[in-house]
């Protein structure tokens, strides 16, 4: 596929899997928004990063938990680059929620950025992506499939995210094609020692970490996969089955 007309939103695109999303899409020409929610001087770097290899790139705030202010993200990318081509919901949160302690603002605030977000980014972005023939890429988590303890409300979010991604495909076919990718262990969180990072590289067949560009590779497959629509691609070094 020729990149160099196409334009590919990433939300939370500033840092960490969404910034080496973009970067990948950037690298074969396409016009990037990155849109962020608090880390703007994150996304000024990587918009830097992105036009230093040539590409037409900008920014866009949002606070996706607001249904609004998600709109907003997409009509600010067609107001930038008058096209969109490819979604990339990447952006989400996440956090120990032990069963007994979640209160409702712990969870609606995990379903209203991971999920209720995606429904409505791609709702506002169908129009342009029916008429170009575009593509929605959904993060999830390899967790849905293998769920671990304090996390519920978190997977059940990203659960949502796989229905979603069935759904929209068949309600956007066959127009445009929605795919997702569940990430294994592939990048830890900042704040993770060296000593917990053991346990999950060794639940993996592969017995390692996957990286941020595994997962941007699989972005770049999907984007450019003329017959696939409605999966979610288990990019976990083989973790689903370990």
């Amino acid at each position: 596929m020729d990149w160099r007309e196409r334009v590919v939103l990433v939300t939370g695109g500033a840092r960490r899997l969404g910034r080496s999303i973009a970067l990948a899409f950037a690298a074969r020409g396409a016009t990037v928004m990155i849109h962020y929610h608090q880390s703007a001087a994150g996304a000024a770097e990587t918009v830097a990063a992105l036009t230093d290899c040539g590409a037409r790139a900008a920014m866009v705030a949002g606070d996706l938990a607001d249904v609004a202010s998600a709109e907003r993200v997409v009509d600010a990318t067609l107001e930038f680059a008058g096209a969109l081509d490819v979604v990339v919901n990447n952006a989400g949160i996440w956090g120990a929620t032990p069963l007994g302690a979640v209160s409702v603002e712990q969870w609606d605030a995990l379903h209203h950025t991971n999920l209720r977000s995606m429904f409505f980014v791609a709702q506002r972005a169908a129009p342009m992506l029916r008429q170009r023939r575009g593509a929605i890429i959904n993060i999830a988590d390899i967790g849905i499939h293998r769920p671990w303890r304090h996390y519920t409300p978190y997977l059940v979010s990203k659960g949502g995210v796989a229905t979603l991604t069935a759904a929209l495909a068949r309600e956007l076919a066959p127009d445009v094609r929605v795919n997702g990718i569940a990430p294994g262990p592939v990048l830890p969180p900042d704040d993770w020692q060296d000593d917990h990072q053991s346990g999950p590289a060794q639940s993996t067949l592969l017995k390692r970490w996957g990286t941020a560009e595994d997962i941007a590779s699989a972005a770049l497959f999907l984007a450019s996969a003329p017959y696939i629509t409605g999966v979610i691609l288990p990019v976990d070094g083989g973790q689903h089955l370990a």
